[in-house]
């Protein structure tokens, strides 16, 4: 048990890295949560910071995801007496799982901002990545298509987290793939926690107010204005 605890507090720990407000505090010196959408995500940073600044934040948040579930969790072998076992979940699926859920819920709830955070997308792909490398890989095509064809990044998100689950029991059912059954609850789970930590953008979508993106430059004046922060991705 004392492993387990270990290393589900490092795996939190390294999830709550708040990669989007230090680059922000970093380039602009600003906390990008009252700026733009106040979300502190990769998205809002492209928007506001430009893609150099974003694609650092997203791959910071990938990688929250993908050492924990893949590196972090296998720490519990060296700690103590090891992890704890259970008869009906292989041991090495539950740590990655435990462990990325953790991380996860760090990237939402952080301990170094206050436990105001993002949605989770990015550190979710990292984890599943760790996990199962050939659905996310799928999904990620699914993200790409739905957003560069609408300029929706909430629609994209929304969509690839409802499909992702289906992937996987595709694989395991229908191509035979060795997939645990907790693979498959866990892919469930975080689908469903991506989609309400959404339900702000479904109602943007579904009212026609959701903001597009329309470019991977830095958005013009923004650092000037008196700006309130609205909740969106």
């Amino acid at each position: 048990m004392l492993a387990l605890a270990v290393v589900v507090v490092i795996s939190y720990l390294v999830g709550s890295i708040p990669s989007s407000i230090w680059v922000g505090k970093i380039v602009k010196g600003v906390d990008i949560r009252n700026h733009g959408s106040g979300n502190a995500g990769a998205t809002n940073t492209f928007r506001l910071l430009g893609w150099p600044s974003g694609v650092a934040v997203l791959a910071i948040d990938f990688f929250k995801g993908f050492a924990s579930s893949l590196w972090i969790s296998q720490l519990a072998y060296h700690i103590g007496s090891g992890p704890i076992t259970f008869s009906f979940w292989d041991v090495d699926p539950f740590l990655m799982i435990v462990c990325g859920v953790f991380a996860i819920v760090g990237h939402m709830f952080p301990l170094y901002a206050n436990f105001d955070g993002g949605k989770g997308m990015a550190t979710a792909a990292g984890m599943l990545c760790g996990i199962e490398p050939v659905s996310v890989g799928i999904a990620a095509v699914v993200f790409a298509i739905i957003m560069f064809s609408t300029r929706y990044v909430s629609l994209a998100s929304l969509v690839t987290a409802f499909v992702y689950p289906l992937l996987l029991v595709m694989l395991k059912h229908g191509f035979g793939w060795n997939l645990d059954g907790s693979v498959l609850l866990l892919g469930g789970i975080v689908g469903l926690g991506i989609i309400i930590k959404h339900r702000g953008n479904i109602k943007r979508l579904l009212n026609g107010t959701e903001n597009r993106v329309s470019s991977f430059e830095p958005a013009v004046g923004w650092l000037n204005k008196e700006e309130k922060p609205q909740s969106g991705n």
